[in-house]
């Protein structure tokens, strides 16, 4: 592999510190694993190994912290384990806790921004297009290819703060121009263009395109323009949790995607698949478990919650409180902002419960017991059973409002006829 004279000289301890020369030597060993041939520089960061899963994370970052070791660009950080502003609201127990406090704080020892979001991208850190990125957390990862257009890999726990910290990343996969190029086409154009406009649908299209396209970088046709940052976003995450999709290119939303040739590099597809209506209703049942009856929790923001969407949730209940707990994890700057308007208490009034810096399936804040919980979120759907033991049922955001103040499933077929 080729090295430039500086990254030499920091792996031999000519220059910078044991953490520097630490933090390269991980980055250019995973770069060889890869088949790179150079690292490349790259603009700035998102850190997704601040979320705890064991010692092991903390320990690292710490014997980072000791060896001098900083970020070298503007790095954001992903959810925690803990919600700082409310340390007790998670059931971890007393060591784990500690632990991933610690984990937290190192990072803010190196550097980093402590922005503990899954949606840096609606907290400020928005790269341009054509920008070289090395990001981790899987929505965030595929909103920066697909909505931003900026170039990033998935990059997973421990590399990721590695990489910002020797501001190198292995110069391979969606680097590259060539590798950014669609192979598989899915059509939309066929179904409803009412249904195509409705918020609920953006999950389940993602969870769809995380199905039939893995790892594969596919194009969406026939998509309506005008679409929102909460929609795309809401696609994304369902896109990267059911696959290990990091970029889909939607034709005339997507920066390198203002026509189809475009976004196939002049190519012909290798495949085309035009999506049915019975293809996205069963698409949507997939995302339940539960079909019926009670529920005992409702868990909104997987990504985290905007401030627009924390409004809509207003909007729907008008006045009527819930009769289970309705979960909304945010960003510390989704919730500085409800607090500006009093939205905050407005919310709270209805039995909203915010969970900040962190998110109800990464750490045990939901019932103890498991039961149902219910969700807009293809993300929490997919990930809910194997995290927290609960039943997920997937709704429109108004059939969430509505089932939380009936206290069991209600869902509004007429969104999806």
């Amino acid at each position: 592999m080729l090295l430039t004279h500086e990254e030499k000289a920091i792996l031999s301890g000519a220059t910078g510190t044991e953490g520097d020369r630490m933090a390269l030597e991980v980055v250019t060993e995973t770069a060889r694993m890869l088949g790179a041939e150079r690292l490349v520089d790259f603009h700035s960061s998102h850190i997704d190994g601040c979320l705890y899963h064991g010692d092991s994370g903390a320990l690292y970052c710490e014997k980072l912290v000791e060896n001098g070791a900083r970020v070298k660009v503007p790095s954001t950080t992903n959810v925690g384990a803990l919600n700082l502003l409310k340390p007790d609201q998670s059931r971890l127990p007393a060591a784990e806790r500690k632990m991933a406090y610690r984990l937290m704080v190192a990072h803010e020892r190196m550097g980093c921004t402590p922005s503990w979001t899954c949606a840096p991208y609606q907290a400020g850190a928005r790269p341009a297009l054509g920008q070289q990125v090395a990001w981790g957390e899987s929505n965030a990862v595929a909103f920066t290819n697909t909505v931003l257009g900026a170039r990033t890999n998935r990059y997973g726990d421990f590399l990721d703060i590695a990489c910002a910290i020797s501001a190198r990343a292995p110069y391979y996969g969606l680097h590259m121009s060539q590798n950014r190029h669609a192979k598989l086409v899915l059509d939309v154009s066929g179904l409803n263009p009412a249904l195509r406009a409705q918020s609920a649908f953006f999950p389940v299209l993602g969870s769809m395109i995380g199905r039939l396209a893995g790892e594969t970088v596919c194009a969406v046709t026939g998509m309506p323009g005008g679409a929102s940052d909460d929609d795309l976003k809401a696609l994304c995450a369902g896109a990267a949790s059911t696959g290990a999709v990091a970029l889909t290119h939607i034709v005339g939303i997507t920066p390198e995607a203002p026509d189809l040739s475009s976004a196939l590099g002049g190519a012909a597809p290798e495949q085309t698949l035009s999506l049915t209506h019975e293809m996205i209703l069963e698409a949507r049942d997939r995302l339940s478990l539960a079909k019926a009856g009670p529920i005992d929790s409702v868990a909104l923001g997987s990504p985290h919650f905007s401030t627009a969407e924390c409004q809509e949730v207003l909007r729907l209940a008008r006045g009527t409180a819930f009769k289970v707990p309705v979960y909304i994890c945010m960003g510390r700057h989704t919730l500085t902002e409800l607090e500006a308007s009093g939205a905050d208490k407005a919310l709270a009034a209805l039995g909203v419960e915010f969970v900040v810096d962190t998110c109800v399936v990464v750490t045990p804040i939901l019932p103890a017991e498991p039961g149902v919980m219910m969700t807009n979120s293809a993300k929490f759907a997919h990930y809910a059973t194997g995290n927290t033991g609960h039943l997920p049922v997937f709704g429109a955001l108004s059939d969430c409002v509505q089932s939380a103040q009936a206290g069991r499933v209600i869902w509004d077929q007429e969104l999806w006829t």
